[in-house]
C-alpha cells in the first residue's frame, strides 16, 4: 500500500538534530520492511495556529510503500519522541499516488533545469 506521512518537529532543534530525527523515522520504516519512495524536507514554516506555545516548526514529508501494520509502529515512534509536535499519516488511493508521482517528476525536472538556466544567465 502507498502511504504518505507528514510530521512537524519543534523549531528549537538545530539542523543536525532535525536531520537526525528524520533519519530516525526513516529507519523505523525501513526496519519494518517499508520501501521509502520520497522524502521532502519543507524546512521551517509558520504553523496555522500555535501548538505548545510554538508558532513555527520543521515540516517533513515521507512517501513510502508498506504493510498496514507498519503504520502503528511509526505512529508509536512519533508519540514517544518529544520533538514531534504533530503528525499525520494517510493511505494514498490510486489518484493520489498518480498525483504524488507527477509532483515528484515535476520537482525533479525543475531541479535538473535550474542549473542550466543559471548557466545561461551568466
Amino acid at each position: 500500500m502507498n502511504y504518505e506521512t507528514v510530521f512537524i518537529l519543534t523549531p528549537v532543534l538545530s539542523d543536525d538534530q532535525m536531520k537526525e530525527a528524520v533519519a530516525k523515522f526513516q529507519k523505523v520504516l525501513t526496519d519494518n520492511g517499508a520501501d521509502i519512495v520520497n522524502t521532502e524536507e519543507w524546512g521551517l514554516r509558520k504553523l496555522a495556529y500555535p501548538i505548545e506555545k510554538k508558532s513555527t516548526g520543521f515540516y517533513t514529508l515521507i512517501e513510502f510503500n508498506a504493510d498496514p501494520q507498519v503504520i502503528r509502529k511509526l505512529e508509536t515512534a512519533y508519540r514517544r519522541d518529544e520533538r514531534v509536535i504533530r503528525f499525520l499519516t494517510f493511505r494514498l488511493d490510486k489518484y493520489a499516488a498518480e498525483y504524488a508521482e507527477k509532483r515528484r517528476s515535476l520537482k525533479a525536472n525543475k531541479a535538473n533545469n535550474q542549473p542550466a538556466e543559471a548557466v545561461k544567465e551568466n
